[in-house]
């Protein structure tokens, strides 16, 4: 039996580019669904140009039109949204097509973040999880099989300022950390998401479960990340704690959404939301124990990039 042909929803932003590019290194036929409007940016054409070169298929639809839809699933075995998680609760007429195609034996919805049952921030967050979880209690209420991938925080969000919110660069004087700084949270690189994702597609073993990416090496604690870069840059950094009130307070005073960094950080740093389950013990799966072979950017190494970045920049 050949490879499940994969359709992506969302191959022009940054997840959805990656997981298409790892579909077609793994040599699955891989389609792409494109609306008419993004042959009009030119950094999206140029993304759609390069998979097609690649060697992907590109089927002209949207998610706001559910013939279109269904017409591409009818090509497809395997759907992956990768829609933003603002557009959560526009997967709808996805999961109505995924039912009226009645051929797609896979759906991975796009999740891509923080297990949205698991989270324990329902009163900061103005509905950025309930919205995952209602798209995840559709799919199952509709009978759908499906696969959730959730990979916590990608690399690019906070880690290129050490938690630092506002701050874009990392700390060279002095550092921040929330909580107790010994809560730990998990980065993956966008790219090692993508290929963990593609691994799932034609594994019996994911099958409506929940795959969970926690890879040795990319599993700290804000202390544990301070004296990783400590050691990198040769030198100590002056630390000012804040406390849960603290923080709690500074949310509060904060508008939405510029408070959302910090609600994040209040999650992943001082609740321990990516890390205080047991994986198994929910009923999940652990992505590194399932695909031991498969490499991947360690947070060590993302510091030492981010580190020449800095001398760069300063010579």
């Amino acid at each position: 039996m050949g490879k499940s042909r994969v359709l992506i929803i969302g191959a022009t932003g940054n997840l959805g580019h990656e997981i298409a590019k790892a579909s077609l290194q793994s040599s699955h036929p891989t389609f792409v669904l494109v609306r008419d409007s993004a042959f009009s940016d030119p950094h999206k054409r140029h993304i759609l140009q390069t998979l097609s070169d690649a060697g992907a298929t590109l089927l002209k639809g949207s998610i706001e039109d559910e013939s279109s839809l269904v017409e591409a699933m009818k090509q497809v075995d395997v759907v992956i949204c990768a829609v933003s998680s603002k557009q959560a609760l526009d997967q709808k007429p996805v999961i109505k097509a995924i039912k009226r195609a009645g051929c797609i034996k896979k759906f991975i919805p796009s999740e891509f973040g923080l297990d949205p049952e698991k989270t324990q921030i329902s009163h900061l967050d103005h509905g950025f999880y309930s919205r995952k979880a209602e798209i995840r209690q559709l799919i199952e209420a509709e009978g759908i099989p499906s696969t959730y991938i959730s990979c916590n925080f990608f690399m690019n969000y906070l880690l290129p300022s050490l938690v630092q919110p506002g701050s874009k660069t990392p700390p060279m004087d002095k550092v921040t950390i929330f909580g107790s700084g010994n809560v730990k949270g998990v980065f993956v690189k966008q790219s090692d998401v993508a290929a963990f994702t593609i691994s799932t597609v034609d594994d019996p073993r994911t099958l409506n479960k929940v795959v969970y990416l926690r890879p040795p090496g990319n599993v700290y604690s804000m202390n544990e990340l301070v004296e990783l870069w400590e050691s990198k840059i040769g030198k100590k950094l002056d630390k000012v704690y804040v406390t849960e009130e603290e923080l709690l307070k500074k949310i509060k005073e904060t508008p939405f959404p510029n408070n959302m960094d910090m609600v994040f950080i209040y999650s992943a740093f001082v609740k321990g939301d990516q890390t205080y389950f047991d994986i198994e013990g929910s009923g999940g799966l652990d992505g590194a124990q399932l695909y031991p072979l498969q490499k991947y950017t360690t947070i060590s190494e993302y510091l030492d990039s981010l580190l020449e970045e800095s001398e760069l920049c300063s010579s």
